[in-house]
């Protein structure tokens, strides 16, 4: 049988108890100043907190079977998730000006939970409550002293949850790039699926995924103008993804050349669980050097296309990646 295991994480914060509580009531709603989104999939419940409401976050489910108001919440997890026992987010009264805000875990892993909490649940656990506190801190102070740092295998799991890209049709609701190529010779799409809390807005992915590319490619886009010089084809460079029109949901960008025409639609639709990012590709041919062009294009430009979403979902999803804050949709 598994060792019970305890898991206590706590942080002293300046001030009253009764303003910490009302951060902890918010556990699970939309506004939840607490839980480390978009980095983590937000927690959720089937009904506003109380005892009784059911949810979770990902794939470790629980129900609230205790709940003080500003005070306590505790959260018992259900038998499938792998972890017998419960967790509990507190608040400490130290006085008038003083509190600490507490999250303790007492559960025994069974199952495949046996081999998965010691080899990566524990280390993601562990740093998303110190996330949270972090977030505690800040929401309170406006500033966190020692922010967290995210262990690899912490980075790891954010990465790969935030990084799930797949091909898709081109979408109608591209309105700005259907009809700006006339009779495409490529027509292609790749989405990604990122969690709330993330930016919504088309121009900050569109520079994510076009002004900040993964290192490989850029190393593609030298060699590539290394080699077209001598077939009479213009050197690419950054006004090739200057934004030609954008409206509340899609940036257009692209350029005309003299061997094709190139668009790219990037177009974010937002809902209640998330927001899809879409970068949606039209390239029409003009000369028979671009024909010969986009038939080697076809090969890579998917791979291409690919490492570039997948990068910048990792960038502004990933706490340790950002060179700068997320926007946040208001």
């Amino acid at each position: 049988m598994a060792a019970l295991v305890h898991n206590i994480h706590e942080r002293e914060l300046p001030v009253g108890a009764t303003e910490v509580g009302r951060l902890v009531d918010r556990i699970g709603a939309a506004d939840d100043p607490l839980w480390p989104v978009p980095a983590w999939v937000p927690v959720r419940f089937d009904r506003p907190l109380a005892v009784g409401a059911d949810g979770g976050h990902g794939p470790i489910r629980y129900h609230v079977t205790g709940y003080e108001p500003g005070r306590r919440v505790e959260l018992t997890f259900h038998p499938r998730t792998g972890l017998i026992g419960a967790h509990t987010l507190e608040v400490e009264e130290r006085g008038p000006h003083a509190c600490v805000l507490r999250h303790r875990l007492s559960a025994r892993p069974v199952g495949r939970m046996r081999l998965l909490w010691p080899a990566l649940v524990r280390v993601c656990h562990d740093t998303v409550i110190e996330h949270l506190l972090d977030n505690a801190e800040r929401a309170v102070t406006g500033t966190v002293v020692h922010p967290v740092r995210y262990p690899w295998r912490a980075r790891l799991a954010v990465s790969m949850e935030s990084a799930r890209v797949r091909g898709v049709p081109v979408p109608a609701a591209a309105t700005l790039l259907h009809g700006s190529v006339d009779r495409p010779d490529l027509a292609d799409a790749f989405a990604l699926r990122v969690p709330p809390g993330t930016t919504t807005d088309p121009q900050d992915w569109a520079d994510a995924v076009f002004r900040n590319p993964p290192r490989i490619v850029v190393a593609l886009l030298r060699l590539r103008n290394r080699l077209v010089g001598p077939l009479g084809i213009e050197q690419g460079d950054a006004s090739a993804f200057d934004t030609i029109a954008r409206n509340e949901r899609e940036v257009l960008l692209g350029t005309d050349a003299g061997h094709l025409n190139f668009r790219a639609g990037v177009l974010v639709e937002p809902d209640t669980d998330g927001t899809t990012i879409t970068v949606a590709t039209l390239a029409a041919t003009r000369s028979r050097t671009g024909r010969a062009y986009l038939a080697v294009v076809r090969l890579v430009h998917p791979l291409v296309v690919r490492a570039m979403l997948r990068h910048a979902g990792r960038t502004t999803v990933a706490p340790w990646r950002s060179t700068a804050p997320v926007r946040t949709a208001a």
